[in-house]
């Protein structure tokens, strides 16, 4: 029996799965998907194992990771009950995880009511940056989920970065700053490349430039546990270049766009619940 198995090899998919790799060993982690290829190349590309299917991939581990979209949930979860009841008949335990955006955990209940009783269901949203040890990632479970589940997400996990535990109500929220905010940083990284090369600088060094600096800059916020504000005083002199481009960023709606960035992705997370 294996630890972990990822159903879904897409992006999140993948990035979880190869921090599973890193946290438990390649031997330790199933990947199965509905194209039974790209499973087959992520499989070799970790240096772990490919399912058959869905099924077969309840039937080898413990932790089942549901990396598929929140509209494919139900029909996934529907077909694999047989699987897990037979699985629970047999004594085997099995803990579903879930990375759907939006879906509530009581919602992948109902999903899987047909079930003779209750199984674990525990949700997680990652980020991309999971891939490379330096996600930022949120767990939730119902109340009075025991203690060695979490603590089980938590080890499969450990090396995808940094895992918080949250209340459930605040999924959505964390899901639009957090799982959706690398691409906010991604256009303000390019958006930077661009300006530099606008002023003269080669565009290799310039994506180079403005990518350690925003690394450098989130370092600073998260080890001097100051406020950014602050952070932002302590760069800008009187009448200097720094203050110069807070002006024109504040002149471009900067702050109102990155605060309705995460206001949109938030009703749309609330919006792929509903479906």
């Amino acid at each position: 029996m294996k630890q972990a198995a990822f159903i879904g090899a897409g992006n999140m998919g993948a990035a979880l799965a190869q921090g599973a790799c890193r946290a438990l060993g390649p031997e330790q982690i199933l990947v199965c998907d509905h194209i039974p290829a790209k499973a087959a190349a992520l499989a070799e590309k970790l240096g772990c194992t490919g399912a058959e299917d869905n099924p077969a991939a309840v039937r080898e581990a413990q932790y089942i990771f549901l990396c598929v979209k929140p509209h494919l949930l139900s029909d996934v979860l529907k077909d694999l009950c047989p699987t897990l009841e037979a699985c629970r008949k047999a004594g085997e335990e099995k803990v579903l995880v879930s990375i759907a955006a939006g879906v509530q955990t009581k919602t992948l209940q109902e999903y899987v009511s047909t079930l003779s009783s209750q199984i674990p269901i525990l949700r997680v949203m990652p980020n991309t940056c999971a891939a490379i040890g330096q996600g930022m990632l949120a767990l939730t479970a119902p109340a009075g989920t025991p203690e060695p589940y979490w603590a089980g997400v938590e080890a499969i996990l450990a090396q995808s970065g940094r895992v918080e535990r949250i209340e459930e109500h605040l999924m959505d929220q964390f899901t639009a700053v957090a799982g959706c905010g690398p691409a906010y940083v991604y256009q303000l990284i390019e958006a930077l490349a661009d300006g530099g090369v606008l002023v003269g600088l080669p565009r290799p060094q310039a994506q180079v430039y403005a990518a350690q600096m925003v690394l450098g800059a989130a370092a600073m916020v998260l080890e001097t546990g100051e406020h950014p504000g602050a952070l932002k005083d302590a760069v800008c002199s009187p009448g200097g270049s720094t203050i110069a481009g807070v002006a024109a960023l504040e002149a471009g709606g900067f702050r109102t766009a990155a605060i309705q960035a995460v206001e949109a992705a938030y009703r749309k997370n609330i919006e792929l619940g509903r479906q």
